[in-house]
């Protein structure tokens, strides 16, 4: 095995140098400035909406706060369709809204709600659609958008992991109604802890923007139920120097998916998931299935890597629809979300961020392509 000499973690947050960042600092610490959209965050704004080719954007302090609150800016009630293989910030944004989430299978290779299914999930109840990009991989956005214009439903894409992505040319960041980002530590864009929403005009965004600072239109105008969801002005300077960096981390990342691809072509049991032809995608993560006919288990191929400091992840294992607060749900009986356990039970992340070194990833390739 390769020599080295700390842990491996699936994702590690990209951190510039620091003296690029302090007189960031300097110039906050003497402006006294700190949050309440100060001069990084409206920087910061339009920087990120030139960058990903959108026309709005408005920053939060995290994708959560984001997600909760794109539900409410569009006053989503009822019923919405979405995926059970995700993180749990996705569906428990619906739950804070007093939502119920109907759980649809996943397309076998894009692992991404199938729109297939969508149709005859919806109910009179239904009023919204929230697919996500998952590993950054774009959902079917033209068919999904075919189905919510019938049915007269809104689109809110969980675009988590889709920072920089664009198919056919376009940025996927444009579709939907609205689409969320999160700008969490180990994203492939971070800054620290943040997230925005993309909006398709003017007034979407005024609406945004008053329900992340408490609902206030002025200093004594309150036009909605706000919360606190503001980006402070720390963490904005943060991602404006990782847009300094950001096209070369994304180049690391590729030549690292490239480097596992070419050495694990010649075992068919373990499989690199990859994105739809016409793509330009931003390797978020490292997705790989371990097949039932692999001579090593998943979970057993999990241990090994732990066991050598290896800390991969079971990115989504168990799914949402296992957990507690879901499985009485109807849309959530395992026999109606077969693709979703089946790549649950089979994932496994690989290490990939742009401090990965070559011998790290020789570390992760011999224990994978190890005999048993």
């Amino acid at each position: 095995m390769s020599k080295r000499h700390r842990p491996i973690y699936v994702t590690e947050p990209h951190l510039p140098p620091l003296a690029d960042f302090m007189p960031y600092l300097e110039a906050i610490w003497q402006s006294k400035r700190l949050t309440n959209s100060g001069p990084f965050h409206e920087q910061l704004e339009s920087a990120l909406a030139d960058y990903l080719g959108v026309e709005h954007l408005s920053l939060f302090a995290n994708g959560t706060l984001a997600l909760v609150t794109a539900m409410q800016a569009l006053r989503i009630t009822g019923e919405v369709i979405t995926t059970p293989y995700t993180f749990a910030a996705t569906t428990h944004s619906l739950l804070w809204n007093n939502l119920k989430p109907v759980f649809v299978d996943v397309d076998p290779k894009t692992c991404n709600l199938d729109p297939d299914r969508i149709e005859e999930a919806i109910t009179p109840a239904t009023t919204a659609i929230l697919p996500v990009h998952c590993y950054g991989f774009p959902c079917d956005v033209e068919r999904i958008e075919a189905i919510a214009d019938t049915y007269g439903l809104k689109v809110i894409y969980d675009a988590a992991h889709a920072f920089g992505v664009r198919h056919d040319g376009e940025s996927i960041l444009r579709h939907g109604d609205l689409s969320v980002l999160s700008f969490h530590a180990t994203k492939v864009f971070n800054t620290f802890e943040g997230g925005a929403i993309v909006c398709p005009n003017d007034k979407i965004k005024r609406r945004i923007d008053h329900l992340k600072n408490f609902g206030f239109a002025d200093e004594v105008t309150v036009v909605a139920p706000g919360i606190n969801g503001k980006m402070n002005e720390v963490c904005a300077a943060m991602g404006l120097l990782q847009l300094e960096h950001i096209d070369a981390a994304l180049a690391t990342r590729s030549r690292i998916y490239r480097q596992y691809a070419e050495a694990l072509a010649a075992v068919p049991t373990l499989q690199l998931i990859g994105p739809p032809e016409g793509t330009q995608w931003n390797v978020a993560y490292c997705p790989m299935l371990v097949s039932d006919t692999h001579p090593v288990s998943r979970d057993a191929l999990y241990d090994r890597l732990k066991a050598a400091d290896i800390h991969v992840r079971r990115y989504f294992y168990p799914l949402i629809s296992s957990f507690p607060m879901y499985r009485g749900l109807p849309s959530a009986v395992p026999s109606r979300l077969g693709n979703a356990h089946r790549i649950a039970r089979q994932v496994i992340c690989l290490p990939i961020h742009p401090g990965l070194g070559a011998d790290e990833v020789g570390s992760v390739l011999d224990i994978l392509l190890a005999a048993d």
